[in-house]
């Protein structure tokens, strides 16, 4: 697992999201391509972070003023990847290391959680992709 840097903008949003929300946050990227903020949070948050009828992601995507999507940290590659997808349904995640060196995650989801697990315009493997090289130093994520 690679260790973060977090610029003091990043920290002011942490802790903003960690007000609004309650739940401890580890981690947050702007996604500017995909106009939103990614915020990555301790295990067993997820819950907290999103709140009953997800109540809170909404309030703090409000104050924010662009969506907010929230995953659960994990202490293993695969399962990180497993959780930056959800809620598709991953039944495997497989670590390679191509010929050039690059580090892809080959995941195999429910074949009626295929469209969930890309999104809309790639949103969610895209999150994916940007949360596992920034913390387990992925290349890709594919879905097989």
């Amino acid at each position: 697992m690679t260790k973060v840097k977090l610029s003091m903008d990043d920290m002011q949003l942490i802790a903003t999201f960690e007000q609004i929300t309650g739940a401890a946050a580890v981690d947050v990227v702007r996604d500017d391509t995909g106009n939103r903020i990614l915020f990555v949070v301790r295990q067993k948050q997820l819950g907290r972070a999103i709140g009953r009828g997800g109540e809170k992601v909404k309030a703090a995507a409000d104050a924010f003023g662009r969506p907010v999507d929230v995953v659960e940290m994990a202490d293993t590659a695969e399962d990180f990847v497993k959780s930056a997808l959800a809620p598709a349904r991953v039944e495997q995640v497989k670590i390679t290391e191509t010929k050039n060196g690059d580090l892809v995650a080959y995941v195999t989801v429910k074949k009626e959680d295929r469209g969930i697990a890309i999104g809309q315009n790639g949103r969610n493997v895209g999150r994916a992709r940007i949360l596992a090289r920034r913390h387990f130093e992925l290349d890709n994520v594919m879905i097989a």
